[in-house]
């Protein structure tokens, strides 16, 4: 059967190969998975839950669908995604102007030139993810997030592999406490991750509503949910909304980072970081996940 194909055209400062370095950071990541010069993912959109590849043909993204012919509006509900996901229409030449110009930042645009803030377009996964990597080190993270996926989340078989998707409100919201427990969620992480989940089912808490409010009256909404402090908000309007000055400063990998590239023997000091980001104006996201980037 011949697969549907979408393209996507890029812009110039845009480079695949450094978005894939960063998708395959991990080996213990489930929601997706990196095969050669392509990724594979899974994701569920009206219903049905689609598998797709991802790969760089032309000079352009090319989707290729995997499972069946998915209808043109789920066609591009995926396209659309994978716009987010790679952050495709987004001008880096202000950013790459800031950094020739910033002593921490110099250097960086050469070495990962077109690289993309790589995304978490769902709500959920974004906020699930940030609440189980909360006071624990990045490979336990996966390590759970995995776990809570198999748990209640499905998947698609295919060439002899499992694609996950992650679950939905609904599906979590199923889960009983002994089954979070023996994944080794802590009782705090339960209580914060149904808060979470209640806020959705009930359909108090909407990224469309939240997209279409102001920077800081995102922050407010997210730190008001039960378990959100000011770095998790940061971290969610980063990598779910994408906002070009959210600024995860309390971040270890970023205290890493500026240690490593300043060759310190500490790390660096809240009031340090805050001075170092005062070059960064409006584009705190980008400067920190580049410093996340040298990181691999």
């Amino acid at each position: 059967m011949i697969k549907a194909v979408l393209n996507l055209p890029v812009p110039q400062a845009f480079s695949f190969d450094e978005c894939l370095i960063f998708l395959n950071r991990s080996p213990l990541e489930c929601l997706h998975r990196v095969v050669g010069q392509s990724v594979i993912k899974a994701l569920r959109v009206k219903d049905d839950n689609i598998l797709f590849r991802l790969d760089f043909y032309k000079e352009q993204l090319r989707i290729t669908f995997l499972n069946g012919q998915p209808e043109e509006s789920q066609q591009l509900a995926v396209s659309a995604f994978v716009k987010e996901w790679l952050d495709v229409d987004r001008d880096l030449s202000r950013f790459y102007e800031i950094c020739e110009k910033d002593p921490l930042l110099q250097g960086l645009p050469e070495a990962y030139y077109g690289l993309r803030l790589v995304a978490i377009p769902d709500l959920l996964e974004s906020l699930s993810w940030a609440i189980i990597g909360q006071q624990i080190n990045l490979r336990f993270a996966y390590t759970m997030k995995a776990r809570l996926v198999e748990l209640c989340g499905e998947k698609i078989h295919y060439e002899g592999e499992d694609y996950w998707v992650f679950p939905e409100a609904a599906q979590i919201a199923q889960l009983g406490n002994d089954a979070l427990k023996e994944a080794q969620f802590s009782r705090q992480k339960i209580a914060y991750l149904r808060n979470v989940v209640d806020l959705m089912n009930n359909g108090a808490l909407k990224k469309d509503e939240l997209q279409s409010l102001e920077k800081t009256e995102i922050l407010d909404a997210l730190i008001a949910i039960k378990g959100v402090g000011e770095w998790t908000a940061n971290y969610v309007l980063m990598k779910c909304f994408r906002h070009p000055e959210a600024f995860p400063w309390g971040d270890v990998g970023l205290h890493n980072a500026i240690k490593e590239k300043l060759q310190w023997s500490r790390k660096p000091t809240t009031e340090e970081i805050m001075t170092f980001a005062k070059g960064w104006r409006h584009w705190e996201a980008y400067a920190t996940f580049y410093l996340w980037r040298s990181l691999i």
